[in-house]
């Protein structure tokens, strides 16, 4: 069955940044490159939620503090919180306008996972944009996380700009080179369909990597060689876009995320797309998992598929024996 693709996941009008404050510049960059090629509108929303004891005012926090907590102890007015939020995220606002984007700034308060996923259905985002700090695989990067809550959730993409990215995208956002996870190339179609429509919009080339564990190598190719494995890859490329983004089908042995840092690196990749598969079992995107560690440790933004958009996209979401985005181990 062919894959189910809405136009507006490769190019999105409304592209949400659930921006921190202060903001995430990394994640914000790439938010505006992204806006400015696909034309589209970007919200800037920041959701904060109120403290649950007093000594959290005096924290030492960035000014997100709970407006009815603070409103009770007499400290500030009910909604001067949102209304210095808005003040905070303003510049980046303009830098968005001066750039010929149109920009809003939304805050809002609440729990900031779900805040973020009502914001983007009733804005019609077509991709949201999520920013982190956590240092590296041994941090917390989306155990608990709103990044997590996010991406196990969303009804569209989700780019994670991960703490090793640093610097800004190329310019006008237009990789050079694509690196699509396939983790199972028999539920990868929508995964693979998807990275082809974004290679093909950014005119880069398209990596199609699938990583068989040491362990299940005997068991896997004993059932069908190497060259049939990646003739099936190739075949979850649309046709039309076959000899725009000149697919490279890639099988190897080995850990899958390492594997898969090690060729993003080697590659100097510019994106990885991969489908977050099983991403509501907590081992999936959990730091024993491989999309943890892939977002953790990726030199370069992460556009991932949650399990809705999977299934939109005509994917049978279910732990597998050969998934290795799922976080089996």
């Amino acid at each position: 069955m062919a894959a189910i693709l809405r136009p507006e996941w490769s190019k999105p009008g409304v592209i949400l940044f659930a921006a921190e404050v202060p903001a995430n510049e990394e994640a914000f960059s790439y938010a505006l490159a992204q806006a400015v090629d696909s034309r589209a509108s970007l919200i800037l929303f920041h959701a904060w939620e109120a403290p649950s004891i007093p000594g959290a005012l005096s924290a030492g926090g960035d000014g997100g503090v709970g407006a009815d907590l603070v409103a009770s102890l007499g400290y500030i007015e009910p909604g001067s919180v949102q209304r210095a939020e808005a003040r905070a995220l303003a510049p980046l606002a303009r830098r968005a306008r001066a750039a010929g984007v149109s920009c809003r700034v939304v805050v809002r308060q609440g729990n900031a996972a779900d805040e973020i996923l009502e914001a983007a259905r009733e804005t019609g985002a077509g991709r949201i944009v999520v920013g982190t700090h956590a240092p590296g695989h041994i941090g917390k990067l989306l155990i608990g996380s709103v990044a997590e809550s996010v991406l196990r959730r969303a009804h569209v993409p989700v780019l994670i700009v991960g703490p090793e990215v640093t610097g800004h995208p190329p310019q006008g956002f237009g990789p050079r080179m694509v690196l699509c996870a396939v983790s199972h190339v028999a539920t990868g179609a929508p995964v693979v369909a998807f990275a082809a429509e974004i290679a093909d919009r950014l005119h880069a080339r398209l990596i199609l990597q699938h990583v068989i564990r040491a362990q299940e190598c005997k068991d896997v190719l004993a059932n069908r060689c190497v060259g049939e494995i990646e003739a099936l890859m190739l075949d979850m490329v649309p046709m039309r876009l076959r000899q725009k983004v000149h697919p490279q089908p890639v099988v190897t042995p080995g850990e899958p995320a390492q594997k898969l840092i090690d060729q993003s690196r080697a590659l100097n990749a510019d994106l990885i797309v991969m489908g977050a598969y099983g991403a509501s079992a907590f081992s999936a995107i959990s730091r024993h998992g491989v999309v943890y560690r892939v977002m953790a440790e990726a030199q370069c933004p992460v556009l991932a598929l949650s399990p809705a958009v999977l299934e939109t996209g005509g994917a049978r979401v279910v732990e597998l024996t050969e998934t290795y985005l799922a976080g089996v181990i």
